[in-house]
């Protein structure tokens, strides 16, 4: 099967201890089968015959059987365990690479929720059926053949109950195989859709109680539990059939060889040791059934798993390199030829429409517009985080598309809208930036995004931990260490993504002005929903449904574009922001 074949390919470096689970279990195997048969030897030629010796020696025996037993059934445990670890560690590794690969649409065409179920529940079902699959698929097939076979040495007609036995079992079982995996198919959707309200709910636990929305939340998260409950035991259900199934296979041949076996010895064809060792295979045999029920029913479950981490890691990413890459950007110049976006190839909607905008190295440019106008989507196409759907983007005068990825990104700094800080320190965090940077060129990138005095507040500086998510900072310090972070990589091009909303405006210059200092030949594009922190870029960009309507300075857009100057107007007529003049002493400042 392609997907099984696909995920066996991760088993490399573990193929020595896969083989030693499988031999291991052969020789327990063998020794467990050999036992009956001994067994039979002590009763007919020991017991009855009453020679002593006979007795010791097959006794003697069966207990060094039996330790050889338990050391090959330890030592096939052992490699059993160690291999499905590590098979399990390398598909978790192989689906994080893949991930790390992935475009943004790519990422939107799984979820977060979804690649995260992909990485734990679904990883943990293939581990434990491989697992079985070691110890359990070699076991059963080779027990239930060894069985049969000496069933057949024993008494060829008492062992057609096994064969009557079986075909029954057999069809017991295509019943529950092919319904219950139809069932599975969709509960690990259903574990999607739990992993998604959990994600959402911590990582918004504070709006949720401010707004005392827990009542509502735990509904939501019951009926989410409440959906995988009723599709769990929709499937469990089935295959729960399979051990009442198993257990009357059983008892019916103890019962039918109870029955066939008495008038045997009655007859004289069968002697009682034999019919004790039949016994003892008739239950090696039917648990050797059982064995390998449980692994369909096991790998059943497993095939959703295995089909959705398939899923994941035969995906190919949309943003790739090239054949062979440019890996030098000359400069930090950006032209939008013509550009049309679209987030899916079949939508209807364009987020960004006919774009023919071009910045020159070292520009400026503020971005303002309404929620949904495209400005973000925009600036995301510089970096390729996503590719344009026709027409072009270029940077330093080369096509997006025809450089190294690494080299791209490393020229282009963006600061996102919503901010990340990693665990760990402060300094760790704004190495990201520049993974070499002394703590002095740390401290000179935060005094310019104006953090270096609220970190050196704090009682361990620059060593203070971030907690994870960063909640121990305010958002505007989130912001600002965000900034410092892009700074350290002193890229040709910086993107400021809405990326100072949560500082005031007083902040925002400070913030604006230590930029035009501390890298002056760096192009910056500065998306902003407040005039103040766009009305001094030496170009403003309008945009308004995914459309370029209008590009000027800050005096030429308030006296032509009608967009422009309703936002501003709306601006300072409410006020502004706190630290901002109202609106006659706006006024007075344009007259002066």
């Amino acid at each position: 099967m392609p997907v099984v074949g696909a995920l066996l390919k991760r088993t490399e470096g573990y193929g020595w201890v896969s083989a030693g689970a499988v031999l291991g279990t052969i020789g327990e195997v063998a020794m467990e089968v050999a036992l009956p048969f001994i067994m039979s030897k002590i009763i007919d030629d020991g017991i009855q015959a009453g020679d002593m010796g006979a007795i010791l020696r097959y006794g003697g025996l069966m207990v060094l059987m039996a330790f050889l037993s338990l050391a090959f059934g330890v030592f096939a445990g052992w490699c059993a365990n160690r291999a499905a670890t590590g098979f399990a560690c390398n598909i978790r590794e192989a689906v994080f690479d893949k991930v790390q690969a992935f475009s943004f649409a790519n990422i939107d065409k799984f979820s977060t929720a979804g690649l995260v179920t992909r990485m734990t529940t679904d990883v943990t079902n293939v581990q434990m059926a491989y697992q079985m699959v070691l110890r359990v698929a070699s076991r059963a097939p080779i027990m239930l053949v060894s069985s049969l076979v000496m069933c057949l040495v024993i008494n060829v007609e008492l062992s057609q109950v096994f064969l009557v036995t079986i075909a029954i079992l057999a069809v017991a079982l295509a019943f529950i195989i092919v319904n219950a995996t139809k069932r599975f198919n969709v509960v690990f959707d259903a574990y999607d859709d739990l992993n998604a309200s959990v994600q959402e709910n911590v990582g918004a636990i504070r709006v949720v109680k401010a707004f005392v929305r827990e009542d509502y939340e735990n509904s939501k998260f019951a009926a989410a539990v409440g959906d995988l409950y009723r599709r769990f035991v929709s499937a469990e259900g089935l295959t729960a059939l399979n051990a009442p199934v198993m257990m009357l296979a059983i008892y019916g041949s103890i019962i039918g060889i109870s029955w066939l076996g008495a008038h045997l010895i009655v007859g004289g064809t069968l002697t009682t040791g034999e019919l004790t060792s039949m016994f003892s295979y008739v239950m090696q045999l039917m648990m050797s059934l059982m064995m390998l029920s449980m692994i369909v029913v096991m790998i059943t479950m497993s095939m959703a798993s295995m089909r959705r981490i398939t899923e994941c890691l035969s995906e190919v990413p949309d943003i790739a390199d090239p054949a062979d890459p440019v890996c030098e950007v000359a400069d930090g110049s950006i032209d939008f030829d013509h550009v049309t976006f679209r987030y899916a190839a079949k939508a209807e909607h364009r987020a960004l429409a006919e774009i023919d905008l071009h910045v020159a190295s070292g520009e400026t440019i503020g971005v303002i517009g309404g929620t949904g106008s495209g400005k973000t989507t925009l600036v995301s196409l510089v970096p390729r985080l996503y590719d344009a759907s026709e027409g072009v983007v270029r940077v330093g005068g080369r096509d997006v598309r025809e450089y190294d990825l690494q080299a791209l990104r490393d020229a282009v700094a963006v600061v996102l809208q919503k901010n990340v800080l990693f665990s760990g320190t402060i300094l760790e965090n704004l190495r990201w930036g520049n993974e070499d940077a002394t703590l002095e060129e740390c401290r000179e990138a935060c005094r310019a995004a104006a953090a270096d005095d609220f970190v050196m507040e704090m009682p361990e500086g620059y060593d203070t931990m971030i907690e994870r998510g960063g909640t121990n900072v305010s958002g505007g310090q989130k912001q600002r260490l965000c900034i410092a972070r892009a700074l350290l990589k002193h890229p040709k091009v910086l993107i400021l993504d809405d990326s100072t909303s949560a500082v005031d405006t007083a902040t925002d210059a400070r913030i604006r002005e230590a930029l035009a200092t501390y890298m002056p030949d760096t192009t910056k594009i500065i998306i902003a929903q407040r005039v103040s922190s766009v009305q001094h870029a030496d170009r403003i960009v309008v945009l308004d449904g995914g459309h370029l309507n209008a590009v000027g300075t800050h005096e030429e857009l308030l006296e032509s574009n009608e967009i422009y100057r309703d936002i501003y107007e709306s601006q300072v007529q409410g006020g502004g922001d706190f630290d901002q003049p109202v609106a006659g002493e706006a006024a007075t400042g344009r007259e002066a």
